[in-house]
């Protein structure tokens, strides 16, 4: 099969597309020939040498596809070979073929097409795991989200519509603004322009936001938990914006408030199968009634993953960016 691979770490250039051994499914795991994969942060990471897979991962990059189910490993039930399938992964989906461990499948949701079921294991994984699992947003309250027109914040916007909250969000242009406005966002916050603490002040009547999600890290560290409310919750996924910030003990204890970081990369296996499975319960039937889309902003050819890479490093993108096999 062929595979992107990163011979040395650098830039968009250092992804090759070579020939390599095929994969084969080991106990509990399943053989997906991948249709498509998704362009994530965390691949431009790998690709420059700061985000190594864990260990027994597969080194290509590619944390979600979409594909069609070609052999089952030993002691797999409830699967069987043609299905078609989207799969969380830790590494492999820049590929043709991937092992994927039987409890991070998910059946294609209703209303979708496999080629861009691509965008959803990853995005929705982390969101409904961040925002739902670990935050608690409720009904009635309000969600900030940083990068709304990313492939995390479109999803973020639309399932926190769908169980009734008000999104704010922040973006860099008038065109992602009105693309998340389109979603379904309430608040929008140019963040070049404009300052999110105080935008989010004055559209909850000085409360501030129930649940932040934020991708940033130490850059936002300090005015996120001052734009939070009372028993508000921080969640971060991500360090954009550096590793290392500052924090206000004093101004968190008199909100009584969380802050949580998270990852799904590294998580144990029955982390991950608990999470894709109550994704398979609470959102995959919202995309059957039509209140979830995945959001595709263009698809590529597996083989030139370099300038998928190029426009996520450039945010030159809104939702998702494709790379496509032959299959």
């Amino acid at each position: 099969m062929h595979a992107i691979t990163i011979p040395e770490p650098g830039g968009p250039e250092a992804l090759v597309w070579a020939e390599v051994p095929d994969p084969q499914p080991g106990e509990g795991e399943v053989l997906v020939e991948v249709v498509a994969s998704a362009v994530n942060r965390a691949d431009i990471m790998q690709r420059q040498g700061f985000y190594d897979p864990p260990p027994g991962a597969s080194v290509y990059p590619g944390l979600e596809c979409s594909g069609r189910v070609a052999a089952l490993g030993p002691g797999v039930s409830g699967w069987s070979v043609g299905d078609e399938v989207c799969a969380l992964l830790a590494g492999g989906g820049y590929a043709e073929k991937v092992v994927v461990p039987s409890g991070q499948l998910l059946p294609v949701p209703e209303g979708i097409g496999l080629k861009e079921a691509a965008a959803l294991p990853e995005v929705v994984c982390t969101v409904w795991s961040n925002v739902f699992m670990v935050a608690h947003l409720r009904p009635g309250e309000t969600l900030l989200v940083h990068g709304g027109s990313s492939g995390i914040g479109t999803m973020a916007i639309q399932l926190a519509k769908a169980v009734g909250a008000k999104v704010a969000v922040t973006a860099g242009t008038e065109e992602k603004l009105e693309r998340c406005a389109e979603l379904g966002a309430d608040v929008l916050i140019n963040y070049r322009e404009q300052d999110f603490v105080a935008e989010v002040k004055d559209a909850t009547g000085g409360t501030g936001a129930d649940v932040i999600l934020d991708n940033m890290g130490a850059k936002y560290l300090d005015r996120n938990v001052e734009a939070l409310a009372v028993n508000g919750r921080l969640a971060i996924i991500g360090m954009q914006g550096g590793r290392k910030g500052e924090l206000n003990i004093g101004t968190l204890l008199a909100k009584r408030a969380a802050v949580s970081a998270t990852s799904l990369r590294a998580r144990p296996l029955e982390e991950k199968a608990a999470i894709v499975a109550a994704v398979r319960e609470h959102v995959w039937p919202l995309f059957a009634g039509g209140h979830l889309r995945p959001v595709v902003d263009r698809e590529l050819p597996m083989s030139r993953a370099t300038e998928g890479h190029r426009v996520v490093e450039e945010s030159g993108h809104i939702g998702k960016v494709l790379l496509v096999t032959a299959s």
